[in-house]
């Protein structure tokens, strides 16, 4: 692997400028930088310059063994539904980090005194995150350049989302616990969020997402921080460990509100 510094075009390197002259700069490499030898790896050496890299998407925790990070693709080309069996501290936490990446957020609920302070605090004055009441939420005009989170936080019954899906643009359920037509939504997300429930709702659960019986006898306990992250296909337990900022404005984490 060869690395070479910059070079200009008008005279032969090492050469002396003539008077008055000035050297034209390779399109595209800027200003005239140091001049070095060639820096020469070795195969063997090439792993040195080697970092991890997740998938692209939104931090949401790291493993349960705390030594990988747990990335949530959450914006992609097509519409994509999410829905959180758990508090609304774990749904913030996500918003905020979601905010934080570019992304825009529109928050449908019928507590806004919970959503409104989070609302003000992000994006330093910037409206990168809007409160609305249930029903009020008009099209976000989502696209690749502004994709859209949409969170929903209606109870346990939501009802029919009037906002129609779109690409780059994401909705999150959020129930605090299992309503009538829970296994409907369950059934119908592309991906499920599962915090600590009750052994009745884990049954539920474990039917719809085609759970094992460790993972059924595990969800009534949870603690308060983890999250198991669940398809038909594939699961996986995250931790979500807070930041400096968010402690502040949130507190420590907590499944009930």
């Amino acid at each position: 692997m060869v690395y070479q510094g910059y070079r200009t075009t008008g005279a032969p390197a090492g050469a002396e400028p003539r008077p008055g002259h000035r050297p034209r700069l390779l399109p595209g490499f800027g200003l005239r930088g140091p001049r070095r030898e060639k820096h020469v790896l070795a195969v063997g050496e090439l792993d040195a310059l080697a970092f991890p890299v997740g998938d692209d998407g939104v931090l949401v925790g790291e493993d349960v063994h705390r030594a990988q990070p747990a990335v949530l693709g959450l914006f992609r080309p097509g519409a994509r539904d999410l829905v959180l069996v758990g508090g609304v501290w774990t749904a913030q936490v996500i918003a905020l980090r979601a905010a934080a990446t570019g992304a825009r957020v529109a928050v449908e609920t019928a507590r806004a005194h919970l959503w409104g302070p989070l609302a003000q605090a992000a994006g330093g004055g910037q409206p990168c995150v809007t409160v609305h009441q249930a029903g009020r939420l008009g099209p976000q005009g989502a696209s690749v350049t502004s994709p859209v989170l949409v969170v929903r936080d209606l109870g346990a019954r939501p009802p029919r989302s009037r906002l129609s899906a779109a690409p780059w643009q994401t909705g999150l359920t959020l129930l605090p616990h299992l309503g009538p037509n829970a296994a409907q939504l369950l059934a119908a997300a592309d991906l499920v969020g599962v915090q600590r429930v009750s052994p009745q709702e884990a049954e539920l659960i474990g039917r719809v997402l085609s759970l094992g019986p460790q993972e059924v006898g595990a969800l009534p306990a949870l603690t308060e921080d983890l999250t198991l992250w669940a398809t038909r296909m594939s699961r996986q337990y995250v931790r979500v460990v807070a930041g400096l900022a968010e402690r502040r404005y949130l507190g420590g984490p907590r499944r009930i509100d």
